[in-house]
């Protein structure tokens, strides 16, 4: 009868804290915009934005000095694919870039004089390019472009020097193509910016708003001289537990509904790929979230003043993104790095994702990650309850000094 009493108690206490969390987070102006106008809509607001994953025949201009066969030709298969397309052929550079400041172009190619003469000395030969770097899709284009010309012109060089040199067609084949391969690119074909940054993105964001959030709210109770962490007598010190997990059921409930409509509903609605099963990503969102929620209460009692969010927002984002190895592999990370990555859940998470996601890898397939995020759990658990047991104390023991 001892013990029913007692886990009734543990029930009625936690459902207490529970619900004075949500009411402490819809009466803050602030939290409610971070979590639901900032959590809603910046994943639209990055779609939106990304909506045209690709740029098709972007204009370029050209400056050829070199007037010779190979930079002509080079030229116009510049104009044949399918990333640029030569819109203008330059005498000089500052022609070129007085197009480039009028926006008629969003990039410059340009041949030295002597291109045609290395090629014939059989040196190496040079060619520069410049992007406007006002959208990555104009810097991405041109360096597409530019190194598949470069790919195939290498090969019909090379192709011509053994000829030249008395070799047979099958052997220069052998020479020039030793290993044939054929480009596949399954999950992405078009090479389509967006699929490649938001699946990332959308991960960061529900991490992001729900750590602000939560260290807005921590740095404006501490302000105002009160603290989460002050316990009510009846709990004493069996109260951490019910304090952590009534305050973390409050965001948890919030986040959940907020990481359905980022993970399932706006890749729908921008047509991302949804190659995944949505329970799968639904269990993902469980560990995910939770490992969210345990992370930002533990990294929130570092929060002393409101304003402090809004420095780490600006600090924090980006390094979140590139962590996650959406942009660069992971494995060539510096051991610092690697290791860095590992305290966000964000890391994990848009991994996971975006096998999912776009590969349509099922739960089994990215396992590494869900355990990762158990880990994570765990450990953020027992920091976040260590946290309230000491500032719990800390906070006591000043108010006995007080009044002494």
């Amino acid at each position: 009868m001892k013990r029913i009493t007692y886990i009734g108690q543990w029930f009625s206490d936690w459902y207490s804290i529970f619900v004075n969390e949500l009411r402490l987070i819809f009466s803050d102006s602030g939290a409610l915009i971070i979590f639901f106008l900032a959590g809603l809509a910046y994943p639209v607001i990055y779609n939106l934005i990304y909506m045209n994953g690709t740029v098709d025949d972007m204009p370029i201009a050209v400056v050829d000095k070199a007037s010779c066969a190979e930079s002509r030709e080079f030229t116009h298969k510049l104009d044949a694919t399918r990333e640029v397309r030569v819109a203008y052929r330059c005498t000089d550079m500052g022609e070129a870039e007085k197009l480039l400041q009028e926006r008629k172009v969003n990039g410059i190619v340009m041949f030295p004089e002597d291109f045609g003469e290395r090629l014939a000395a059989m040196e190496q030969a040079a060619v520069s390019t410049y992007a406007d770097m006002s959208s990555f899709l104009y810097y991405k284009n041109l360096l597409m472009a530019a190194n598949h010309v470069m790919l195939d012109q290498m090969h019909e060089i090379q192709t011509g020097r053994y000829a030249s040199a008395g070799f047979t067609g099958q052997e220069i084949s052998q020479m020039v193509h030793p290993i044939r391969y054929k480009e596949n690119i399954p999950y992405n074909r078009a090479f389509s910016y967006g699929i490649f940054f938001l699946s990332a993105a959308l991960m960061i964001v529900i991490q992001q708003t729900m750590f602000y959030g939560s260290s807005l709210l921590a740095g404006t109770m501490r302000e105002e001289n009160r603290s989460f962490a002050v316990m009510p007598d009846k709990l004493k010190g069996r109260g951490i537990s019910r304090t952590v997990l009534g305050r973390g059921a409050a965001y948890w409930l919030i986040y959940m509904a907020i990481g359905a409509y980022i993970a399932a509903l706006v890749p729908r609605i921008f047509g991302l790929p949804q190659n995944g099963r949505f329970g799968d990503i639904f269990i993902l969102l469980v560990f995910y979230v939770s490992a969210c929620v345990l992370f930002s209460f533990t990294f929130s009692t570092l929060i002393r003043r409101r304003e402090t969010v809004f420095v780490l927002f600006l600090f924090m984002s980006p390094v979140c993104l590139f962590l996650t190895g959406f942009s660069w592999p992971t494995e060539s990370f510096p051991m610092f790095w690697k290791l860095f990555s590992y305290i966000f859940p964000s890391t994990f998470a848009a991994q996971a994702f975006i096998d999912m996601n776009t590969a349509g890898a099922d739960l089994p397939m990215v396992r590494d990650q869900i355990m990762a995020l158990t880990i994570q759990i765990v450990v953020y658990y027992l920091l976040s309850c260590l946290a309230v047991y000491i500032e719990n104390r800390m906070l006591r023991r000043r108010a006995y000094i007080a009044q002494s």
